[in-house]
This record gives structure tokens, sequence and C-alpha cells, in this order.
């Protein structure tokens, strides 16, 4: 990991949502079984924190580490769909006005940034944007590890399906752990009348 990602910072939803997802698969004593793969000193600050606090980025990897190491091998898709039931829950509950737009081109053009109220610093920048078809370029944030483009993977993919995009699609086309110069997603999308028009031909 990198000068850059040392300094870096998730909030504490992230550390929540990791969590309450680990629930949702194996229940309560799965998530203890992941909290005490951790050492006493980050358990206990994992367990105390609060929605909106800002947490060391290396706290949430340590995380999905144990996160990984209890459920990985039976759930190998895991960050794909913690990613999504962040969003999906806690994302709508908090970020409602924001995730909820009439088209997938609105939430993503919109002067709000998704991607701050959740990570510090950087964004996700529209580098291309045309109808039913976007790509997002991630900038100015290492992400130190494969299983947080994984989750951004997933929780992009349930965003544009919360702003009514059909039949939608989310790949990671280009990684910098991989080394490419940037992480970018392609998005791709129909609206419901295209997806009906579709069906009837």
């Amino acid at each position: 990991m990198n000068a850059l990602a040392t300094q870096q910072q998730a909030k504490g939803s992230t550390l929540r949502s990791t969590l309450a997802f680990v629930r949702t698969v194996v229940g309560d004593d799965g998530v203890q079984r992941v909290l005490a793969r951790l050492p006493a000193k980050d358990r206990a600050r994992i367990e105390a924190v609060s929605q909106t606090e800002e947490v060391p980025l290396e706290l949430l990897l340590a995380l999905w580490h144990a996160v990984d190491a209890e459920i990985g091998a039976e759930h190998p898709d895991w960050p794909e769909r913690s990613g999504a039931f962040a969003i999906a829950n806690a994302g709508v509950e908090h970020y409602r006005g924001i995730l909820l737009k009439k088209s997938p081109a609105e939430f993503l053009l919109q002067r709000v940034s998704l991607f701050r109220l959740f990570y510090q610093p950087g964004n996700m920048d529209v580098v291309e944007e045309e109808p039913g078809r976007a790509v997002l370029r991630l900038v100015g944030f290492d992400p130190g590890e494969r299983t947080f483009c994984r989750r951004q993977t997933g929780g992009l993919l349930r965003s544009i399906e919360l702003a009514g995009g059909v039949e939608p699609s989310v790949l990671h086309v280009r990684c910098s752990l991989e080394g490419d110069a940037f992480c970018e997603w392609e998005l791709r999308w129909q609206l419901p009348a295209e997806a009906a028009a579709h069906a009837l031909a």
C-alpha cells in the first residue's frame, strides 16, 4: 500500500454495512467470528464506530480481510454483494435523494458526489457519457486492494437499478492495481420504455 493509501479515510457506515451484510449471510455468530479474527484494538474500534465517523482506510481493509477469511470460500462474490447491499439499505436510508433519481444519467451527473459521502479524498468522475452508457474513473484515491474495486462494482450496479436503469451491467474495465493508470468502470443500462420496446420487437 502506498503513502496515499495510509492517509485515506472511510466513513464508519462502510464498516457497519459490511457487518450488516455478513449478518444476513451467516448470522450474528458469523459476525462474531469475523470480529474475533481482528486484533482487540481494531475490534473495539469497529464495534464502537458511528455511521458518520471517519476511520483510516486500513481499518476497513482489515475488516474486509477478516470477512474474506470467514466467508470468502463459500461466498466468493461477497464483495460485490456487500456493495449492492450497502447501497440498497444504508445508502437509501441516508442518501435517498441522491440515489433515487429519474434516470441513471441524472444520478451520475448530479453535483453531489456519492463517493465522497463514504471515502476521502478523491472522487468518481464521469469521463464518458452517452444514452445508456457511462464510464466512471476513480481519481485521487488508491483502492489499496481489489476488494475495494469489487465492492464499488456491486454498489454501482445497485445504484443504476435504483435510478431506474433496466438490465444494467457494470464492468471494471481498468484497474490501477493491475498496472493501469486509473480504475474505471463501464456502466450500461436501458430505460424502462426502451426495455419494453425491445421486449415487443
